[in-house]
């Protein structure tokens, strides 16, 4: 509505009553008098969830938060049914819709990251780990972190993890099995994940791994941790855009604003917005509900465990062991192992010649070609290498990947290190294990070579 044909006191008072208007439907929701009431469609929602219903579950849960948008639990439910139909992109948008209303549960967090890493966007994942690193279970936050592109960040924490646990769990050394694949140390890999697979299944395991390792596969391994499958994905519908449900007291400011009348807007008041808040909807449990103002909500149902969020047990799921399990390593052993295992300290074994660095996956060779001269530029470690540049197909499309040649396992993986550090993704892997998908052998040119 247009208040600028308004004179005198008339403004105040029509911005009042616009706001009140507009602080009951923020806190009330847009639902019409015969849609289902929120906590109905949240209930509809976890039902269906757990029946593996996922559209019927997205169905509800949309319901649930177009008549309660700000209510933290039904955005978080609404993410998790995204994840489990392998829509990223809205799921990522849901999760971080309830973390903006307060939401710290960290399945929440994880939900979050894992759905950004999914699409690409392994920075924003790695900011919100960092955010909320001190609340999640390391077993998780290392993992996430070397989904997200860190790997060699994930060991660090989960190393950690086994060396202070009094007794590590399948999920910790299993998690911490993956990440070192990922890290590309897979002899360490082997040495954990042989604690809890059986001896004829591990070769499956790591192969497994080795498929989905590559930095471009950031979709397919949140797609088969998950085990769900990824889907074309408009994102979620703009009607449910968190934005278009700002909290009472920003409507109360943007009002008062508009009608050039602090001292007035100041007393528009509290109560107005209290009377339109809902007192008997139910709240979920992810996290105290967040709205403004808000009075004391009836007790928030709690989630049941039949809806999914990231890791509730076992983030890699373990297989079936026979009926004679192996004997358990003690836990000082397996600290000793972790330890062990973990990338020694750096020394120079470059001589060994036996090991490269991907530095990065271009769209055509020549795109690759300048972005090693740009890499030689940023990190002068690089001046002594050979670059390797390979074509590969991956899923239908082709990349041209960039590798420096020339190290041995301790100096790839310090290398990746200083590379990580700045914000580019790194792997080392062994010349005589090649990331799949690649055409050639590669192009090897020498590292004085100009071009």
């Amino acid at each position: 509505m247009d208040h600028s044909t308004k004179t005198g006191f008339t403004a105040p008072r029509l911005a009042l009553a616009v706001t009140t208007a507009l602080a009951g439907l923020a806190l009330a929701g847009c639902s019409t008098s015969g849609a289902p009431r929120a906590d109905l469609s949240f209930s509809d929602a976890q039902t269906a969830l757990a029946k593996g219903q996922t559209d019927k579950a997205i169905a509800h849960a949309e319901a649930a938060v177009l008549a309660e948008p700000r209510n933290p639990g039904y955005r978080a439910l609404l993410g998790a049914a995204y994840l489990e139909a392998g829509r990223f992109q809205s799921a990522a948008t849901s999760f971080g819709d309830a973390l903006d209303l307060g939401d710290e549960d960290p399945r929440t967090v994880l939900s979050f990251a894992l759905a950004k890493t999914a699409t690409g966007e392994g920075r924003a994942a790695v900011q919100v780990l960092d955010e909320y690193a001190r609340v999640i279970d390391p077993a998780d936050l290392g993992l996430a972190y070397a989904l997200a592109g860190q790997p060699e960040r994930g060991v660090h924490v989960l190393v950690n993890a086994v060396r202070d646990s009094a007794e590590a769990t399948p999920k910790l050394r299993q998690n911490l099995a993956y990440t070192y694949a990922l890290a590309g140390n897979w002899r360490a890999a082997r040495v954990m994940a042989a604690e809890d697979v059986p001896a004829d299944q591990l070769d499956a395991r790591l192969t497994e791994w080795a498929t989905i390792a590559a930095p471009e596969h950031f979709q397919q391994r949140v797609a088969a941790m998950l085990d769900v499958t990824p889907r074309v994905d408009a994102g979620q519908p703009q009607r449910l855009a968190l934005a278009n449900y700002p909290a009472a007291a920003v409507l109360v400011a943007e009002s008062a604003a508009q009608a050039e009348v602090p001292a007035v807007a100041q007393a528009a008041p509290a109560p107005v917005a209290a009377e339109a808040a809902p007192t008997a909807t139910p709240k979920p449990s992810v996290a105290e509900a967040f709205a403004a103002p808000a009075p004391a909500a009836a007790p928030a149902p709690a989630r049941t465990a039949a809806v999914r969020f990231v890791s509730n047990p076992v983030v890699q799921k373990l297989p079936e062991r026979s009926a004679t399990p192996a004997p358990r390593v003690a836990a000082a052993s397996q600290r000793r192992m972790a330890a062990t295992a973990a990338p020694a300290p750096v020394a120079s074994d470059k001589a060994a010649n036996t090991h490269l660095v991907q530095l990065g996956a271009y769209d055509s060779k020549i795109e690759a070609e300048r972005g090693w001269t740009v890499l030689k530029r940023k990190f002068p470690q690089l001046k002594d290498h050979d670059v390797v540049i390979t074509e590969a197909v991956v899923d239908g499309r082709t990349f041209w990947r960039v590798a420096a040649a020339g190290f041995g396992p301790k100096s790839a993986r310090s290398m990746c290190g200083t590379v990580k550090s700045s914000g580019r993704g790194c792997f080392a892997y062994a010349k005589v294990n090649p990331p799949a998908g690649a055409v050639d052998s590669g192009v090897r040119l020498a590292a004085n070579t100009r071009r």
